[in-house]
């Protein structure tokens, strides 16, 4: 009588998780026009948000504070969504090598320079105590652009200093040149996509101490920069300071590197503190309007408390700064 049980509990395992890797737990990946590499993300089912409590939280990372872990509150309530369709997603973050080359296709002018008031960027001199706002990084100052953050990066590293309008914008001429449709990730699917059928913190396990082998995030070398922060970070070496190469840490269960850590990613959704009250089953996409969009996944320049997957971060569609980065998707084929 103990088989039966057996097979009853594993299959309703199997059932409850809803994710399904492509056949061999290999993905499928397809090249676009500008050399990015995607894989195919399946349909499925996934709990979106943090079910974990805020009790839990701060025994794991007690260094935060209690007011810190009190504005996770728009993880929750904890809801299951349905992505009904697969989906192609970049592989890799789009690169400065892709981006020049989108800008010189199309002869598109980003936000920074377009407008004149260019970006933040690193500046080892920049004091944010004289900052009106605290900001850790120099700027707006037209010297800052997606072609200069203030530290050295070659065209395999993530593009950074682009707005939401800037990415949109690169998902409509791949639209146009191609005749399919790219577009940013909605939060669901980017949450989706970063869990790969996971149920941890991240999507290696809960553990903060393993992100070295998965994410460029604040580590020593990159404290030493910021070392009144020095407490929050990660304990090893990511060999990194700022941004590194795409693909330089392991992927995920759906082969997708970097979901976690070296830039914060623009997604296609407005914020909204308690959207996740009333969202759909199916297919989620955000609140009608809103004044910030919503971006995930950290950077290099992150904690790890802010580096789970569940956690919400949110700008306006104008921003440029160089923690900001984007990943595009390409809807499947029917």
């Amino acid at each position: 009588m103990r088989l039966p049980n057996l097979l009853t509990v594993a299959v309703a395992f199997l059932l409850s998780a809803c994710v399904t890797l492509p056949e061999g737990g290999r993905p499928d990946v397809a090249e676009g026009q500008l050399g990015m590499r995607f894989v195919r993300v399946p349909a499925g089912e996934f709990t979106m948000g943090r079910a974990e409590s805020v009790e839990s939280l701060a025994r794991a990372f007690p260094q935060y504070g209690p007011q810190r872990l009190r504005q996770l509150a728009d993880e929750t309530p904890a809801h299951p969504v349905r992505i009904t369709r697969a989906f192609d997603l970049g592989r890799h973050e789009v690169t400065v090598g892709q981006f020049r080359r989108f800008v010189e296709l199309s002869g598109y002018v980003p936000e920074s320079e377009r407008d004149g008031t260019g970006a933040y960027g690193f500046n080892p001199f920049h004091d944010p105590a004289r900052s009106p706002r605290g900001d850790t990084f120099e700027g707006r100052d037209p010297k800052y652009s997606w072609r200069n953050p203030g530290f050295a990066q070659d065209d395999s590293h993530p593009v950074v200093n682009v707005t939401w309008h800037d990415a949109v914008a690169l998902a409509d001429w791949l639209t146009e040149q191609e005749g399919r449709r790219y577009r940013l990730p909605t939060e669901a699917e980017w949450e989706y996509a970063c869990l790969a059928g996971a149920r941890t913190r991240y999507h290696n396990g809960d553990d903060p101490r393993q992100l070295g082998r998965i994410a460029n995030a604040f580590d020593p070398d990159t404290a030493r920069h910021w070392p009144h922060w020095e407490e929050f970070a990660l304990e090893q070496r990511d060999k990194f300071a700022f941004t590194a190469p795409v693909g330089s840490f392991a992927p995920n269960d759906f082969g997708l590197h970097d979901m976690i850590g070296n830039v914060w990613e623009w997604t296609a959704d407005w914020h909204d503190d308690i959207y996740y009250a009333v969202s759909p089953l199916e297919d989620p996409r955000g609140p009608e309007t809103g004044d910030v969009r919503v971006r995930r996944g950290g950077s290099w320049h992150t904690w790890p408390l802010y580096l789970r997957c569940t956690f919400r971060n949110w700008n306006t569609p104008q921003t440029r700064y160089p923690l900001v980065g984007f990943r595009l998707l390409r809807e499947a084929d029917e």
